[in-house]
């Protein structure tokens, strides 16, 4: 895997979705005036007196569009600012238990070493109990609420190797800044709902009122859809640059490409939306998006509106070349004590060296 062309393509895919994004809500400021001006010229045309466009009329269509685009990006984003532990403890996570299980203990002590190899501050550590379906997420707004938590399904049925690609790929999103990203276009999305939702408000008073509400629920809408297009293309990006470093931090292909294909065999082996079923806090909209694998989509426009490339896309990276699930198979590893807080082997070379040649000095 050439990881370091997959991190720089990424990275430079992503500036130029921020960019179209950005343009998408210009674009929508735009479509609500213009879509404001074709129902005044409608309304005018079938009135018998002729009615000049009132004053300030492109002002106040701007600037009432901005108000509920950055209006509805603020309250969304204030919400999300209640911390990862919140968001993770919302969904049905709860703390990790080395002292009572060895799964637990050996989770802890991999993000611990990551955590120390990468010279990034200790997450805190969460299990989502009872959920078979192997998956993780990464959450927080910064450092000091960051938070990785991992399936009960991930425990059972990883590997050191392959839970330490699990939580490299979740540690990366979080050296890179992805949760408070994807949160912030989450909050842009939110907002530019906010326009089509509006429309709809207007459209409910009848009368003259319907039209203007039509007009602004249509540009409301494709509005609405392209940021959503953008936000799952950034996100899809993003994944990317996460599994390109994974396989980078590990040193290993079969860390995250063994995780990856064993979801494969899950999903395959088992009846469509079981995960769904099972386990209702992964389908949270809030935490959705931030999951290691998405849950396979409902709908048609669920899948065209993709968080995470494929499965398949994935591996395809990872390897070089298409791979077979693999088979799932209880982990059977000896316990593992706990690890001493700030320690790393003698003589160890770290991850981050590997990424900047002074870490070592």
């Amino acid at each position: 895997m050439k990881f370091w062309d997959h991190q720089h393509s990424a990275r430079s895919e992503t500036r130029r979705l921020l960019l179209a994004f950005a343009l998408a809500v210009a674009v929508l400021v735009a479509a609500v005036h213009g879509a404001l001006v074709v129902a005044w010229l409608l309304m005018v045309a079938v009135l018998p007196v002729h009615l000049p466009f009132p004053a300030g009329f492109l002002a106040v269509n701007v600037g009432v569009s901005l108000m509920l685009v950055l209006g509805g990006w603020w309250v969304e984003t204030s919400n999300l600012r209640a911390g990862g532990v919140k968001l993770a403890q919302r969904i049905g996570a709860r703390e990790a238990r080395p002292s009572v299980s060895h799964a637990e203990q050996r989770l802890c002590n991999i993000v611990q070493e990551l955590s120390i190899a990468a010279h990034m501050p200790q997450p805190q550590v969460m299990v989502v109990p009872r959920t078979d379906a192997i998956n993780a997420f990464a959450a927080g707004w910064d450092a000091s609420d960051a938070v990785v938590a991992v399936t009960q399904g991930a425990l059972d049925h990883l590997k050191r190797e392959e839970l330490q690609g699990m939580v490299a790929h979740e540690l990366s999103h979080l050296h890179e800044g992805d949760t408070r990203l994807k949160m912030r276009l989450a909050g842009m999305v939110f907002g530019l709902e906010l326009v089509y939702n509006f429309g709809d408000e207007v459209r409910e008073r009848r009368g003259l009122a319907w039209l203007f509400g039509s007009a602004i629920m249509l540009a409301g809408f494709a509005g609405w859809l392209a940021g959503r297009m953008l936000k799952a293309a950034v996100s899809r990006q993003r994944e990317y640059l996460a599994d390109a470093r994974a396989v980078q931090w590990t040193r290993s292909r079969d860390g995250l490409g063994g995780v990856l294909r064993k979801v494969m065999a899950q999903r395959r082996d088992t009846p469509a939306g079981y995960e769904r079923a099972t386990h209702q806090g992964l389908a949270h909209p809030a935490v959705q998006h931030m999951l290691l694998v998405d849950l396979p989509g409902a709908g048609a426009m669920e899948r065209w509106l993709d968080s995470h490339p494929t499965l398949a896309e994935r591996v395809q990276r990872i390897y070089g070349r298409s791979m077979q699930p693999l088979a799932l198979t209880p982990v059977d590893e000896p316990p593992e004590a706990a690890r001493r807080a700030g320690t790393v082997a003698p003589g160890a070379v770290t991850l981050a060296s590997l990424v900047d040649p002074f870490a070592r000095l």
